[in-house]
């Protein structure tokens, strides 16, 4: 009996081993588990504050006009939420952008223009004009950011009438010949400034030809 002792051990010395084996796997098997729930799961469910925030959908391009299915609503952690991110979908609703965002990134104020030229920010005017260089304006798209230069004319140097100004829209250029008068310049462009700026261009603009730089 002794023999047979020493070259077949009793079961029960081997469950402790077996055991600590299986509870270290189902550990790991769990712990595993809680991670991916915590990762998954919104900030609201592992306790930290959250708030709403809109963010884009899929990849947006710059001068896009946001609908529906552009944006969605996410949950975000407020120490991770970008100062000025909106809330509500109605917010950017028709709105354009400013510039492309990556899906899943949030939208703030800044990275939004006005969608139509009659509504904006208060204190705000939409202003018409024809640039000196039509290829120039071909450049250009809604929610583009650009700076309004005069050209120099006798007795007057170039200038700057307007930094960041908001392109709002860019009039497609007929390209049919006209019996009668002189050619345009350029397309209508509208630019969307502060209103005494808006002023000042559209009042230059009728006397000097105007272009804009790009930023």
């Amino acid at each position: 009996m002794d023999v047979l002792s020493k070259l077949h051990p009793p079961v029960f010395t081997l469950l402790p081993g077996r055991r600590t084996r299986l509870i270290r796997r189902g550990l790991a098997a769990c712990l595993l588990l809680t991670g991916a729930l915590l990762f998954a799961y919104p900030g609201s469910a592992r306790g930290a504050p959250t708030t709403p925030t809109v963010v884009a959908a899929h990849d947006l391009p710059v001068g896009a006009t946001l609908r529906a299915g552009d944006v969605r609503l996410a949950d975000l952690p407020d120490e991770t939420r970008p100062e000025g991110s909106l809330s509500t979908l109605d917010a950017v609703d028709g709105r354009l952008l400013a510039g492309a965002v990556r899906a899943g990134e949030p939208l703030t104020d800044v990275r939004l223009a006005t969608a139509l030229a009659g509504s904006g920010d208060p204190g705000t005017a939409t202003v018409p004009v024809r640039l000196a260089d039509a290829a120039v304006a071909g450049l250009l798209a809604p929610g583009r950011r650009v700076d309004v230069v005069a050209a120099s004319e006798p007795g007057t140097s170039a200038s700057v009438l307007a930094a960041g100004a908001t392109v709002v829209e860019v009039e497609h250029q007929d390209t049919t010949p006209k019996a009668l008068g002189p050619p345009d310049k350029g397309p209508l462009v509208l630019l969307r400034l502060p209103e005494a700026t808006a002023t000042r261009v559209a009042a230059i603009s009728l006397e000097r030809p105007v272009t804009v730089t790009l930023r």
